[in-house]
């Protein structure tokens, strides 16, 4: 089945905004396990990998954006790998930066939009030992891919569609 193309966003992003939330307890150890080691050539960052159930690279297209989404039994990382990228986590909606890194709780909305206008990617790293792609719960799809689709409710999802 052939995805449905992309509409464009209806309205303009909004400015950079930071969530003002005090970080949890699962984000401040994660944040903790982060290790930075400077280099002559530059720099790398290595992530806790014990936890994750998943370590994955997601791209957007222009004007598309993955659903308007919780999970029930994992928290998740990202690390914005492109510019042109708009996030929502809770009520909070900005312009992302390369190299911005967002803790995205357990239970908390979200979702990405690409209003660049080449891809954009984001890094997502699955923190949670019961994750899996069935831990989507979507609020609101562009696709049809409604919470009655969603695998924890009985339904089907498309074949290779995820977010």
């Amino acid at each position: 089945m052939k995805p449905k193309s992309c509409p464009k966003p209806k309205k303009k992003p909004k400015t950079r905004v930071k969530p003002a939330a005090t970080p949890s307890r699962q984000e401040r150890l994660f944040r903790r396990a982060i290790i930075e080691d400077i280099r002559p050539w530059g720099k790398f960052r290595s992530y806790p990998a014990a936890e994750a159930g998943a370590i994955k690279v997601v791209t957007v297209n222009p004007g598309c954006a993955l659903s308007l989404q919780v999970h029930q039994k994992r928290s998740e990382f990202w690390v914005i790998l492109d510019p042109g990228l708009e996030m929502t986590l809770g009520d909070k909606t900005w312009l992302t930066n390369p190299g911005e890194e967002i803790f995205i709780p357990r239970q908390t909305p979200h979702r990405l939009r690409c209003v660049g206008e080449i891809p954009g990617r984001v890094m997502e790293i699955w923190i949670g030992r019961h994750s899996s792609e069935d831990d989507i719960i979507r609020l609101q799809d562009l696709y049809g891919r409604t919470p009655e689709g969603s695998a924890e409710l009985g339904g089907k999802k498309s074949p290779g569609m995820t977010g």
